[in-house]
């Protein structure tokens, strides 16, 4: 059987979901063996996210036009898209922001009264990504395949949902210890 090209991607987000993968500990060997990881920020350093990618952790929210650009971008060229983690089944704590109802206030507080020296509102195209007037979940955006919640999602929980993919079978996603949040 060919292995399977797997993918990792994090947006907008605290790298929690990826840590908990990271705690996959020797089952990571396992997997090793059954996935090329062709793109990932904690398991290679490739930069521009491949063509025909089998399947795809997406961690965190999308909160700015680079996050938004790259989750089109994963959607188009990914067989099974995994929504991976609270931040990207419901956008979470980076949508926080969002009660301050746009981008201005944001930026102002960051930037203009909680500075130190220097104040001044960011503006580097192509540099600093432009933020996104709310922070979205990715399924608002994109389709979904697979749903795994959590706070991170533990390490169990992701192995119980991958597994099955390495064997061509879809995970079954019901009872609380699969689809708790937090």
């Amino acid at each position: 059987m060919d292995k399977i090209r797997f993918a990792t991607v994090w947006l907008a987000g605290c790298s929690g979901c990826h840590m908990s993968f990271l705690d996959l500990d020797e089952w990571l060997f396992d997997l090793a063996e059954k996935v090329d990881v062709v793109f990932s920020p904690v398991g290679c350093d490739i930069k521009e996210y491949p063509e025909n990618v089998d399947v795809c952790l997406v961690e965190g929210a999308v909160a700015n036009e680079e996050n938004l650009e790259l989750l089109y971008q994963v959607r188009k060229r990914t067989k099974l898209l995994i929504s991976f983690g609270d931040c990207a089944v419901t956008a979470n704590v980076p949508a926080m922001r969002n009660m301050l109802g746009s981008t201005e206030p944001v930026l102002k507080r960051c930037y203009l009264e909680l500075s130190d020296i220097g104040a001044q509102l960011p503006h580097e195209p192509g540099i600093v990504p432009e933020l996104l007037e709310r922070v979205r979940p990715i399924h608002e955006l994109v389709d979904i395949d697979i749903f795994l919640p959590g706070c991170p999602p533990s390490a169990d929980r992701i192995k119980s949902a991958i597994a099955p993919l390495l064997e061509g079978k879809m995970p079954v996603m019901e009872g609380r210890e699969m689809i708790k949040f937090g």
